[in-house]
């Protein structure tokens, strides 16, 4: 045997230990996003992922970062039993508890806003009273689903570094990448105001990403060659070139930042990250939206609360939600107008008899526990929403390509392609999951990939 020296194959990781390396960078693509932690966890028994400090960069519209509500803690400890309790919204704390993840990094496009933006250091453990899995982050994202608890409250504490970055399309009009070479430089909720922005994307000039949000201003684009070339010169004054890479650059730094107090990391994709649809939206009227923005609408908090008052939020959040839940579960019993009746007396529930008359005039029989799924969604933002165009696409690939070739290679990659259920769009999915493994391809080289939605898997 060989003395001394790490294994054939191995690598020495940031704080010594050694791991495997994988011959080629191998791609997991799957379909719904919470079965590609199996093979995060596969990685971690085969010694090719630490068991512990993993950095999770993690590009989607939508966070993935709520808990299985009444999931026991302890639950985690058992691989088959974890995996058949997660869903698309729930995946990663587990595997934050469970010791595995101590840095998340969420990447996200300009039309989701459900985790405000910057550091959000806290701690996740076992609620003692419930036995459940808590955290401590006070983020609306949070509270809305009843998961905060003090510190006081919870065993067997993991803390937990949440880093919340905005990635912007680049446009080809503002491109600070020539040849190659870089210049220096709750599946959940959305704001209403959302909606024009996706009318306004059909031009096919660069784009006027004007996404209503407050880190997002509206731009003029400018036509000229010559304005165009000062504009690449000026990539110092970033904050008026929205579309320029130049502040790729920033986010370069920061995720650096980030992985360097990691041992190793997984990059992350959900294809949902390039354009995003709100399903719920084509299933119900916009009447029937606005009623069950109305009846899960939550009160936050104010700015400065007391532990006091997060608790008193957090027990009102969960009533409320308990009594829509029960309501619900009552109705695909009997949906007569006794029960309504009954279910209408409770504060803030009286437009639920209007939801479901108008639900009962378009469908025969109602799926009351899928309204009461789209209901959840509803709190204080909308699920995202936004079709993109070619264009936006292409922007946003342009972006993610500067980022990935100043960042150190991932362990492995995940994908997932969130389209049966309609959050990708099922008319882009296919492109956009071309143009994302190219993209791989031409930063990586070799990829080892698994359809694992498919009987197809290859290398590229």
């Amino acid at each position: 045997m060989n003395g001394g020296g790490p294994m054939a194959g191995s690598v020495t990781g940031p704080q010594g230990g050694c791991l495997r390396a994988y011959p080629a960078l191998p791609v997991w693509v799957v379909e719904d996003h919470q079965d590609v932690l199996p093979f995060i966890y596969r990685a971690i028994g085969s010694k090719h992922l630490p068991g512990s400090n993993i950095t999770f960069v993690h590009l989607d519209s939508h966070p993935d970062l709520l808990i299985p509500v009444n999931m026991p803690a302890d639950t985690v400890y058992d691989k088959e039993a974890l995996f058949n309790e997660l869903s698309i919204e729930n995946w990663i704390m587990p595997a934050v508890y469970a010791g595995h993840i101590s840095q998340v990094v969420w990447l996200h496009p300009p039309w989701a806003q459900q985790i405000s933006e910057g550091k959000h250091n806290f701690l996740i453990g076992k609620d003692i009273s419930t036995t459940t899995i808590r955290v401590t982050g006070t983020d609306n994202y949070f509270l809305s689903d009843g998961l905060y608890v003090p510190a006081d409250q919870l065993e067997n504490q993991k803390p937990l570094n949440l880093h919340v970055i905005l990635i912007k399309p680049t446009a080809a009009s503002n491109n600070c990448e020539e040849n190659g070479e870089v210049a220096s430089a709750k599946r959940l909720k959305l704001n209403t105001d959302d909606t024009a922005s996706t009318a306004s994307a059909s031009s096919s000039v660069a784009p006027n990403l004007d996404y209503s949000t407050p880190n997002v201003k509206k731009k003029e684009v400018q036509n000229t060659s010559a304005l165009n070339r000062t504009q690449t010169l000026e990539c110092s004054a970033s904050s008026s070139l929205r579309n320029s890479e130049c502040p790729i650059r920033n986010v370069v730094k920061d995720v650096c930042q980030v992985l360097k107090k990691g041992d190793a990391y997984v990059l992350d994709i959900d294809l949902d990250f390039f354009s995003v649809k709100n399903p719920f939206k084509e299933i119900y009227t916009q009447t029937e939206y606005e009623l069950l923005q109305e009846l899960y609408s939550f009160k936050k908090p104010h700015r400065n609360a007391t532990e006091e008052g997060l608790l008193d939020c957090v027990e009102n959040r969960i009533h409320q939600l308990e009594d829509l839940e029960a309501a619900f579960a009552d109705l695909c019993d009997s949906d007569d107008e006794e029960t309504l009746q009954k279910w209408a007396s409770y504060p803030g529930m009286k437009p639920l008899v209007e939801l479901v008359h108008s639900l009962k005039t378009r469908m025969e029989s109602p799926d009351y526990e899928m309204v009461h799924q789209a209901g959840l969604t509803c709190d204080y933002m909308e699920l995202p929403h936004h079709v993109s165009t070619e264009e936006e696409i292409e922007g946003l690939i342009k972006s993610i390509k500067v980022l990935l070739k100043d960042m150190p290679k991932p362990t492995l990659v995940t994908i997932a392609r969130s389209s049966l259920d309609d959050y990708c769009p099922s008319e882009q999915v296919d492109i956009i999951q071309e143009k994302v493994l190219n993209l791989l391809g031409s930063v990586y080289g070799t990829l080892d990939v698994h359809l694992d939605y498919s009987s197809i898997s290859s290398s590229v």
